[in-house]
């Protein structure tokens, strides 16, 4: 079954032609309408369940406009909808889930509830995001680099601040796209070593750098995230506050990159926290272009699921 669940679970080559897909459906949209169909109907009858446990802007719209785009009819269901887990199991709820459609896109917590449901489906299932992996997301960001600076591999990512399940996805993605990672943050928020272990047997560099001008000195992209993830106690997000402060995204750090270094940030940003204005603002950002990414890459995705 084709599940879209990590980086590492997929084949290089595979990843490869999902953007090569991404990049032709979103030449061939040009500037039409976003509610009017793709020329080709790959997902034509079929249904897509979309089930976010964490709410969402980018991943629900990108998700439900692509599939609407390429001609599935789409189903959104909240964490109160399904209650996943409690009462009746992951397991049996994709059992079900298998009867009555094509394709399910889970957003959620824990990492075991996303294997669980793709262990018992017998239709695919894509990781939308859990705590530890946000893969959807990079390859978006592969895909939005390349359009701006050509094939990535080879270059050099400088990670900013937390070392959470975006960054830890940027560490599967360096491996299998052959880049180079320097993660920047504090010690407290350091991503999983075995990522970092993996991405060094593979031939690639992979530094921790507690210097922030450092770490970008030789970068040719940064990306940092928000300090602060959802359901977050008061107490938590004025320690990570506290902890995140020197790893700020901004003019000075800028100042320390190489003219030529691009900034990324998967939104939501919070300003004036990890990321200033005029940075996300400036002309170096790709935000915006990286965001609307997100439903090119997801459709390829979609049709390399079902085989479409």
């Amino acid at each position: 079954m084709p599940h879209f669940l990590d980086l590492d679970r997929t084949p290089r080559e595979d990843l490869r032609a999902i953007l090569d897909t991404a990049r032709a459906m979103k030449a061939a949209r040009g500037d039409r309408p976003r509610g009017t169909p793709d020329d080709a109907l790959p997902l034509e009858g079929r249904v897509v369940a979309l089930i976010f446990e964490k709410p969402s802007t980018r991943t629900r719209i990108s998700f439900d406009v692509g599939a609407r785009q390429m001609g599935a009819t789409t189903m959104v269901l909240s964490g109160a909808d399904m209650q996943l887990g409690h009462g009746e199991t992951v397991g049996d709820t994709a059992r079900v889930l298998s009867r009555y459609v094509d394709l399910v896109m889970i957003r959620t917590f824990g990492a075991e509830i996303l294997h669980e449901m793709a262990e018992h489906a017998t239709v695919p299932v894509i990781n939308g995001l859990t705590d530890s992996s946000h893969p959807c997301q990079l390859m978006a960001d592969v895909m939005t680099y390349e359009e701006h600076r050509g094939p990535i591999e080879g270059a050099r990512v400088a990670w900013m601040g937390d070392g959470n399940n975006v960054a830890q996805s940027f560490l599967q993605a360096a491996e299998r796209f052959g880049f180079d990672m320097t993660f920047s943050g504090p010690e407290q928020l350091d991503p999983d070593p075995r990522l970092m272990e993996r991405l060094r047997a593979s031939g690639r560099d992979a530094r921790i750098e507690r210097d922030p001008a450092r770490a970008v000195a030789d970068a040719d992209l940064i990306v940092t995230d928000t300090w602060v993830s959802m359901g977050d106690a008061e107490s938590s997000r004025q320690r990570r506050h506290n902890l995140l402060r020197p790893y700020q995204v901004n003019e000075a750090l800028l100042g320390a990159a190489p003219e030529s270094a691009l900034v990324m940030h998967c939104l939501p940003a919070h300003r004036g926290e990890e990321i200033t204005d005029a940075v996300l603002d400036g002309p170096r950002s790709v935000v915006f272009d990286e965001a609307e990414n997100r439903l090119h890459a997801q459709k390829a995705i979609m049709r390399w699921c079902v085989g479409a």
